[in-house]
């Protein structure tokens, strides 16, 4: 593969490529498999999972099990693992399938304990582990007879996770490892078979061993008394002289951070797809309440105020849906060019997950707080019954809050999408300069430089925000360099305005490839009408902010004069109103969520 191809494969190239010339994929594009797949684990989710929601809400452990196991017999754990140890080795599109539609059985708790056993828990092994870790683990993971956990945490190490504790130290015979230290926060703890648990090896080298339950100096600690998850597992992991063999450890000394890393990265954009999930269940509940609440003599469904918010809920949802499998399409991209032969593909595999981590991160931050709007608003919907345990909207809104802070808070995340991205400029990985030196072009004829069969209008108005967000991005690297990455609240608004871009880009070009090919109802269209919309207003209300901040005395002539034309660019002259009554009136004649 050339350098070009290579460049085009990595992550952010979106701020550089104009608006539909990357490959791009969305749920439409979806193979026969794909959708037996996905219709096979909704109807499962919503005939085994949905009547059983209050009983996993108690934290009844058998009837989790019981779940799992079921799940493991429909083949769903093993969808990531290779078939030589009894999983099906498919693609990582698949794998969001199945997570998405496990929360359509409406239990956040089972979408988190399936997702640790297919994501964090089980992908190091997969990746990295020897072919004697991958026969010992795998076949029992697939089969649900083993569950697995990810053990990272620690009281004073959370977010700086490279700064953990617990010790790993190799005995004079190099037969074991002795493990000291404590994990908090562990996700299927309770239940968990195997877990793999990031040490420091010697005191400084930080690295994974896999660390069997019932191993003496083991203790497993009692459950944390949450919020919301109520149905899930979460302990803290106590190690004491642990006695552990030196064959358990994963990958290589000081190699954890591949290990850790890439499985945050998978962990990511899976948490996003769950998040869809849920999202979808949002929505159909909250029409089916708006449509049987009846007030002032008819149901509130009909009242605009509630029109809005199911309309701002589908729009939302639907440009989240978008942007999640156009970066898993990315993934999945970059991996289809690895040779399956080779005898390092699965550590292939896993280290291209690198490649999008920005856009993971990206799918991490929208998806789980778009899921809050969406939960929030559902609940105002159905008023003081939204309130009501009774009710699913309060186990919802409970359940969600969690999101945006595990798999890597919200705010370490936008610091990587920043810092990454401006470590990508800086190794000219994404071109900002050539991007920058061309914007009087762009100005003089923006058509020219994309080719879009609808949607014109916005697509532009990407085009131009793409580029103030790269004006602005290049002077805050040219003020304060690598410190940068100490400048937090510039680079989350940096963070989000590459967020928007990118989701509202996918936006459109999931509805440009929908009506160039079969010309599809239009309501996808005006969504995409509606998002951009609002997102280029939304990005520069945050890039006047990072403005005002960088050049406090004002701009210059010259990039007053650029910023002023790139903003005009940015403006549609869109009625966001009318649109959204359309909107919402095809979504309340629906009996379920339709894209």
């Amino acid at each position: 593969m050339n350098r070009e191809s290579l460049l085009l494969k990595t992550g952010g190239q979106f701020l550089v490529q104009p608006i539909g010339s990357q490959k791009f994929f969305s749920r439409e594009q979806f193979s026969d498999e794909h959708r037996e797949i996905d219709q096979m684990v909704r109807e499962f989710a919503q005939e085994h999972i949905y009547p059983n929601v209050h009983k996993v809400d108690k934290h009844n452990k058998e009837v989790m099990l019981e779940l799992m196991k079921e799940m493991a017999d429909l083949g769903l754990f093993g969808v990531d693992v290779p078939e030589k140890y009894g999983g099906m080795d498919l693609d990582k599109i698949t794998s969001a399938i199945v997570i998405e539609n496990i929360l359509r059985g409406g239990s956040a708790s089972v979408g988190v304990t399936a997702s640790v056993q297919t994501s964090i828990g089980s992908m190091g092994i997969v990746w990295f582990g020897t072919d004697e870790q991958k026969e010992k683990y795998l076949p029992g993971l697939v089969a649900g007879d083993t569950i697995a956990a990810y053990a990272l945490t620690e009281p004073f190490a959370g977010s700086d996770a490279t700064s953990c504790k617990t010790t790993a130290m190799l005995t004079e015979d190099g037969k074991y490892y002795i493990l000291n230290g404590e994990k908090c926060f562990i996700s299927n703890g309770t239940w968990a078979d195997i877990f793999t648990v990031l040490v420091q090896v010697d005191g400084d080298k930080f690295s994974g061993i896999l660390v069997e339950k019932g191993t003496p100096g083991f203790e497993i600690g009692a459950e944390e008394k949450k919020m919301g998850m109520k149905g899930s597992s979460t302990v803290s992991l106590n190690f004491t002289d642990c006695k552990v063999p030196a064959e358990n450890l994963l990958y290589e000394v000081g190699k954890g951070s591949a290990i850790a890393f890439n499985a945050l990265n998978i962990g990511r954009f899976k948490l996003a797809a769950s998040c869809l999930g849920g999202m979808k269940v949002c929505i159909e509940e909250t029409i089916r309440y708006t449509k049987e609440r009846k007030q002032f003599g008819q149901a509130i469904a009909n009242f605009d105020a509630i029109k809005k918010k199911i309309a701002d809920m589908t729009i939302r949802t639907y440009a989240c849906d978008s942007m999640i499998y156009r970066t898993i399409g990315h993934i999945q991209d970059v991996i289809n060019d690895l040779d399956p032969n080779a005898d390092d593909y699965y550590i292939q595999m896993g280290n291209a997950m690198e490649k999008y981590a920005v856009e993971a991160s990206m799918t991490k931050v929208y998806g789980s707080e778009t899921s809050s709007f969406v939960i929030d608003n559902g609940l105002q919907c159905f008023g003081g019954y939204g309130f009501i345990e009774e009710y699913p909207m309060a186990r919802a809104y409970r359940d969600d809050r969690i999101n945006s802070i595990w798999e890597g808070t919200n705010e370490i995340n936008r610091m990587i999408i920043t810092s990454f991205l401006m470590k990508k400029a800086l190794m000219d990985e994404v071109d900002i300069r050539g991007t920058l030196d061309k914007i009087d072009e762009f100005l003089n004829d923006p058509q020219a430089l994309f080719s879009m069969d609808t949607l014109q209008d916005e697509a532009r108005a990407i085009e131009a925000g793409k580029r103030l967000t790269l004006l602005v991005f290049n002077e805050a690297i040219c003020e304060y360099g690598q410190d940068l990455k100490h400048q937090q609240q510039l680079g989350e608004l940096l963070a989000d305005t590459f967020t928007l871009m990118y989701t509202a880009e996918a936006t459109v070009c999931r509805v440009n490839n929908i009506t160039s090919g079969n010309g599809r109802s239009n309501i996808p269209t005006l969504i995409a009408k509606v998002n951009t919309t609002e997102a280029t207003q939304e990005i520069m209300i945050k890039l006047q902010t990072a403005i005002r901040h960088l050049f406090p005395s004002g701009t210059t002539a010259g990039l007053a004069q650029k910023i002023e034309k790139l903003e005009s660019a940015m403006n549609l002259d869109t009625d966001t109103i009318s649109l959204k009554q359309e909107i919402a009136h095809f979504m309340v004649k629906q009996t379920a969520y339709p894209f």
